[in-house]
């Protein structure tokens, strides 16, 4: 390398690198054929080194040293190296023991700029094969990257004084697999993710709560859809909380009603044919067109125009004063049930054996939008990476977007990382 003086440029490489005394760099080798840099880190002859032992520090000589390798981030286009003879200390309390080095992580074949760099791409979206493509390694040492840092960042957070918490299972692949997640409902992020969608995983969930500093005693409110194997769970486990039923997911019962009394209906009312969605939908988002038949069908004397005005209703009960809200319910449960839909009538049952956790709406005011939110970010990600290999591997993506973990990065990454 012909390029200026080459102690300057080893001085150079040392600062932008953040090296410090006793390392530095001693020697550059670029080949441009190859498109590779490989930096060569030494220390001085004479240097000691803190005893890595936790507690002692006690400067010591070294004792011998092994030559290492570890990828960086390029260098522009280049593929970029750091080489290290890394020394073993001879402690007079511990023996002899191999130090760290501040720029890589005990046992890792990469640079922590490096795995930062990786790290931040995948937070911006970026899937692991993408990544692995773009700095040229396998997806699964990008996958070891990831799994690495979501693990040590998840064994420091902190779950303590969360006390409303939503629960919502997505798809992790066809045939009905399912992972469950565990919201904060407060700060906004998924806690736990639990394999399955069955009870087993609130004893998942309460497991990990706990170990990470969670209070199941003041844990006040769980929103969920009436999934029987959620309910089952929390009611054994959170025999304290409150459960609120979710009111999307009350509506959604209902629409499921209408639509089934319209496919009944339809096969002697023609009328009726094509018009599932104009049930299901805003009036206020309807075309004109659209709008001018609806509105004659919905006041006409079809059983679906009464399964969807009890619908309504249902709808309109979430709008009431809190007090006024049981009256309602109340009011709407004995129209329902004396509708002689039976679609309807099953729903109204339904509704009435879980009324407390109906109601629990109007004090908890907690829903499972968040997690719908959610769901949606992760199914994006899924077809993005086109399906996960494994329950862990979808939990690490999911506690990588969307748990707020603290990665504590311990070097300052470009900013050109951070471009999206």
């Amino acid at each position: 390398m012909k390029t200026g003086d080459p102690m300057e440029m080893n001085k150079l490489f040392s600062m932008a690198l953040g090296l410090s005394m006793p390392w530095q760099v001693s020697r550059l080798e670029f080949d441009a054929a190859r498109k590779r840099l490989d930096m060569h880190v030494d220390f001085a002859p004479g240097s000691t080194f803190p005893c890595p032992e936790p507690g002692c520090g006690e400067a010591c000589k070294v004792h011998d040293a092994s030559l290492q390798s570890w990828r960086h981030m390029n260098f522009f286009e280049h593929l970029a190296f750091l080489h290290a003879r890394v020394p073993r200390t001879d402690c007079p309390t511990h023996g002899v023991k191999t130090i760290g080095v501040p720029w890589a992580r005990p046992g890792a074949h990469f640079t922590l700029l490096f795995e930062g760099m990786v790290l931040e791409l995948a937070r911006n979206g970026m899937t692991p094969a993408a990544i692995g493509r773009m700095v040229g390694e396998n997806d699964t040492l990008v996958w070891r990257i990831l799994e690495h840092y979501v693990a040590e960042a998840r064994a420091r957070d902190s779950h303590a004084g969360v006390t409303r918490v939503g629960v919502d299972e997505t798809s992790r692949q066809k045939g009905h697999v399912y992972v469950t997640l565990f919201a904060d409902m407060d700060a906004a992020r998924v806690l736990t993710v639990a394999e399955g969608k069955d009870h087993t995983t609130v004893d998942c969930f309460l497991g990990d709560f706990t170990a990470h500093g969670g209070d199941p005693a003041i844990v006040t409110d769980f929103s969920l859809d009436m999934s029987a194997a959620f309910i089952k769970g929390l009611r054994d486990k959170f025999p304290a909380a409150n459960l609120t039923f979710d009111p999307f997911h009350v509506i959604q019962l209902m629409n499921d009603a209408v639509d089934e009394v319209r496919r009944a209906e339809q096969k002697g009312c023609p009328e009726l044919k094509k018009t599932r969605y104009s049930w299901l939908r805003n009036e206020k988002n309807m075309e004109p067109d659209e709008l001018v038949r609806f509105q004659a069908l919905k006041n006409s004397t079809l059983a679906t125009a009464r399964a969807w005005r009890i619908k309504t209703t249902l709808q309109d009960v979430y709008k009431a004063d809190p007090d006024d809200a049981p009256g309602l319910f109340k009011r709407w449960y004995f129209w329902a049930t004396h509708s002689r839909l039976a679609p309807v009538v099953r729903v109204a049952h339904t509704l009435k054996e879980h009324e407390a956790g109906v109601l629990r709406w109007f004090k908890s005011r907690v829903s499972n939008g968040l997690l719908e939110g959610f769901n949606s970010l992760v199914q994006a990600a899924k077809a993005r990476s086109r399906g996960f290999r494994s329950a862990n591997k979808m939990a690490t993506i999911i506690y990588l977007l969307l748990s707020k973990l603290d990665f504590r990065l311990p070097l300052a990454l470009p900013s050109a990382v951070h471009a999206r």
